[in-house]
């Protein structure tokens, strides 16, 4: 049975689920694709899906979006390792990416091989000035990376937000050496306050753009339902290494029946329910660990970043805290080396409010154990 002190997942708020509207969606949309059923998706998936999702980009980002450049996927995580099977076919090739970085994409990209050169990052994100080093040292060597990784909003594991000067420069940059651009926006309609910044792609309408979504964060992740979106030729090139014979149609069937009509509504009432429990993680940590650590105050996203003090070891702080049935993802676990480092992440969708604030002082608790004398 999970914890309810279970902060290692980013796993979603399990309170407000809609279950009778989903029901009810299921209900009207099987009898609609039972033919459908019976045929193969093909490797774009359920047109309607697809154009929902074009319209929620559209009226997120203020532009024109075509369904048919936008490819469902078995969870944004499938988008990641396509992209990554599609543009790096050798063993060793070079991928610029956030230093800190989602430990999936870590793992699919090593499994591919993949040579990741991590790019540091502060309040705001990916420095581009690092960036810049970066792409001129792997070009100098006559290693060009195949592509920049980026998530800039609501960053995991930081919760940093890059705003849009920094994303103009990041383009720039990117821009000056025609490399591929991926940007990760799995987490961008889970905000909480301030404006949303701009999609990457809404900036700059090169070809060497490759956009990814999900339906994980806003909804649920058990649905499994991402999309990358992308303009030919580079779609072409994606989609050439797609040999799954397409998404879940009848997910995707029930997706488009129960979010039509009520996608933004749905997003504003679960967001509401989310900052609660941000709140709280906030508010716990100043109480219990405000004399010890610091941490992020991210606008949106699912996560905490807890920086604990250098003599604290992280590994043992874990064990000290599932003895009080605490669990959090140790910083390591989100570098690109697997090097230990005094960070920690705090997941706060599924716990429930009180549980936080139980959670977190049984964390504290851990943290004074580990950092007793002897």
């Amino acid at each position: 049975m999970q914890s309810p002190y279970d902060f290692a997942t980013g796993n979603t708020n399990p309170e407000n689920f809609p279950t009778e509207a989903l029901v009810e969606a299921a209900t009207a949309a099987i009898p609609e694709v039972a033919r459908d059923l019976n045929i193969y998706p093909g490797k774009l998936g359920h047109p309607g899906l697809r154009a929902l999702m074009a319209e929620r980009e559209r009226d997120r980002e203020g532009v024109a979006v075509d369904p048919d450049h936008l490819v469902l996927t078995n969870g944004s995580m499938q988008a990641v390792t396509l992209v990554g099977e599609a543009l790096c076919p050798h063993p060793g090739d070079p991928v610029v990416m956030e230093g800190f970085n989602y430990p999936g994409t870590i793992n699919a990209y090593r499994s591919l091989g993949i040579d990741m050169v991590g790019v540091p990052l502060d309040g705001h994100g990916m420095r581009v000035d690092a960036l810049s080093d970066t792409m001129k040292r792997l070009h100098d060597e006559g290693r060009p990376p195949k592509f920049v990784y980026v998530l800039a909003t609501y960053q995991n594991p930081t919760g940093s937000t890059m705003p849009r000067t920094r994303r103009l420069e990041l383009l720039e940059v990117v821009n000056e050496y025609d490399a591929v651009l991926v940007e990760d926006n799995c987490y961008g309609d889970v905000h909480y306050e301030g404006e949303k910044p701009p999609a990457f792609y809404a900036l700059d309408d090169s070809p060497n753009q490759v956009y990814l979504c999900s339906l994980s964060k806003i909804f649920a992740p058990g649905v499994r339902l991402g999309y990358l979106y992308a303009r030919p030729p580079m779609l072409e090139r994606l989609l050439a290494r797609r040999h799954d014979a397409g998404p879940n149609t009848l997910a995707a069937a029930i997706m488009t029946r129960y979010l039509e009509g009520r996608l933004w509504e749905h997003c504003e009432a679960a967001n509401a329910a989310l900052r609660l429990k941000r709140d709280a993680v906030l508010e716990a940590l100043e109480t219990h660990l405000g004399n010890a650590c610091s941490w992020s105050h991210p606008v949106g996203g699912l996560f905490v970043w807890v920086r604990v003090p250098e003599d604290v070891d992280v590994a043992r702080l874990a064990v000290a805290c599932a003895e009080r049935d605490v669990y959090f993802a140790p910083g390591a676990n989100f570098e690109l080396d697997n090097r230990k480092v005094s960070y920690l992440r705090l997941a706060f969708g599924f716990p429930r409010v009180d549980d936080i604030h139980e959670g977190i002082r049984r964390l504290g608790e851990g943290l004074g154990a580990v950092r007793e004398p002897g």
